[in-house]
């Protein structure tokens, strides 16, 4: 047995890890570690990639290219490849996914099992809008080849189904063409709720690429960060040498806290809001800021913590996101990493998939127990009321009843879930 956590670092549970280094050896073998879970990276939060006292398969041995048309942009790899090996790879090439969270430190795989979503949702909606097929291998051993046109509804099962539908062995996806690896960026500040919508709807027709952080502590309205940004060509910068630093050790408390999280803010936002209005970034810092400090989850000390994200319908997402944030400021409780951003009015397809249209926001607390707990089931009646949904990714604890509300597709789903497969998380939700 292995001891393996979360990113959230909320647990530190033990798994019997089971290592796979090709398609031919797991095709042999996976049905001996049964029941199990595939895992990747690791950078779920909660318990969506946690299968406590039981088999976990390790996936990034699965690393490799399988082909590449360096005309079309088809990436045709195994699921464990991460999708920084595929950017550093192909963006000299001048391809890049058109897709990605604020990491890269994932695989395909998780990538596809969560349809995880990025800062242009509205332009390119989520990573399985871009996904071409997928092959995937059942715990019984049968081989499933699916698209969004042949074995459809298996497809869209497995985009976002949470790994519950099989063990995903390859992917074909399609790549966009870029000029470069430069991103023409703009913050702006803004210090209500009201500038941040009117931001969000003025910029979707110009910028691709819009998000914005959000001080949840510091003012009685909302201020925050707007930022903005499109991929440009530009040949006359050298690329910057990027940093692999790691976060040193883990505090006996968590470093953001009731003290330093008002100074936290106050800095950052004074800091950028007065930048010079547009800016030429590396694709790296604009997209992944966090990716440059490995293992930063530490900062949280040894109890780890929280991400509480949310979605909510557009025509209360306004009211509703006013009253979380009054929520979360009377409750004493603050987010340093806050999140605040629209999903375009694209439903992704998959039957368990996160984005959709409405507003979005993410918010890291540390762990404090029970108060942390009182906070979260105050924030599920905003978003139960709203009929909103929250991220599986990011989720450690909401209830079947808040589930359930959130993904009404779950009756279809079940359908498709392979019983050799289970995680913490399934166990939760679905009792299995």
């Amino acid at each position: 047995m292995t001891k393996i956590q979360a990113w959230g670092r909320l647990s530190n549970t033990e798994h019997d890890l089971i290592n796979f280094n090709t398609p031919l050896e797991i095709r042999q073998n996976l049905v001996q570690y049964t029941p199990g879970l595939a895992q990747g990276m690791g950078r779920s939060y909660g318990d969506v990639g946690l299968n406590t006292q039981g088999y976990l398969w390790q996936t990034t041995g699965l690393n490799h290219f399988i082909s590449f048309n360096l005309q079309t942009g088809v990436l045709h790899c195994e699921a464990g490849i991460t999708l920084q090996d595929i950017h550093r790879t192909l963006i000299p090439q001048g391809w890049m996914l058109p897709v990605t969270p604020g990491t890269q430190m994932i695989t395909v795989g998780g990538a596809i099992s969560n349809d995880i979503h990025g800062k242009n949702h509205h332009a390119l909606g989520s990573f399985g809008d871009h996904v071409l097929s997928i092959k995937l291998l059942r715990t019984d051993g049968e081989i499933i080849e699916c698209s969004p046109q042949h074995n459809s509804t298996w497809f869209y099962a497995i985009l976002g189904g949470i790994g519950l539908v099989g063990f995903i062995l390859e992917a074909k996806l399609q790549l966009r063409s870029i000029c470069g690896p430069w991103v023409q960026s703009e913050i702006i500040p803004y210090y209500n709720l009201e500038e941040f919508f009117s931001l969000a709807d003025s910029s979707e027709s110009d910028w691709e690429h819009t998000v914005s952080w959000i001080d949840c502590i510091n003012s009685t309205t909302a201020k925050g960060l707007f930022i903005r940004g499109n991929l440009t060509e530009i040949h006359n910068k050298s690329e910057p040498k990027l940093n692999d630093k790691i976060f040193p050790f883990t505090p006996p408390i968590s470093l953001i806290n009731k003290m330093s999280l008002p100074i936290f803010n106050f800095a950052y936002f004074h800091a950028n809001a007065f930048k010079k209005t547009q800016q030429i970034t590396h694709y790296e810092p604009f997209f992944y800021p966090l990716d440059s400090l490995h293992e930063w989850n530490k900062m949280y000390g040894p109890r780890g913590f929280y991400q509480y994200q949310s979605v909510i319908p557009y025509d209360v997402g306004l009211d509703a996101t006013e009253e979380m944030l009054k929520v979360i400021k009377k409750s004493g409780e603050g987010s340093f990493l806050a999140v605040l951003k629209t999903f375009g009015q694209r439903k992704s397809g998959g039957l368990l998939s996160f984005p959709r249209p409405g507003v979005t926001l993410a918010l890291d607390f540390p762990n404090r127990g029970e108060k942390t707990l009182k906070l979260f089931n105050e924030l599920d009646h905003i978003v139960y009321e709203a009929k909103g949904a929250l991220y599986l990714a990011k989720d450690a604890r909401m209830s079947q009843k808040m589930f359930e509300v959130g993904y009404p597709n779950i009756e279809n789903f079940l359908r498709y879930r392979d019983l050799g497969i289970t995680s913490s998380m399934s166990r939760r939700l679905f009792g299995v």
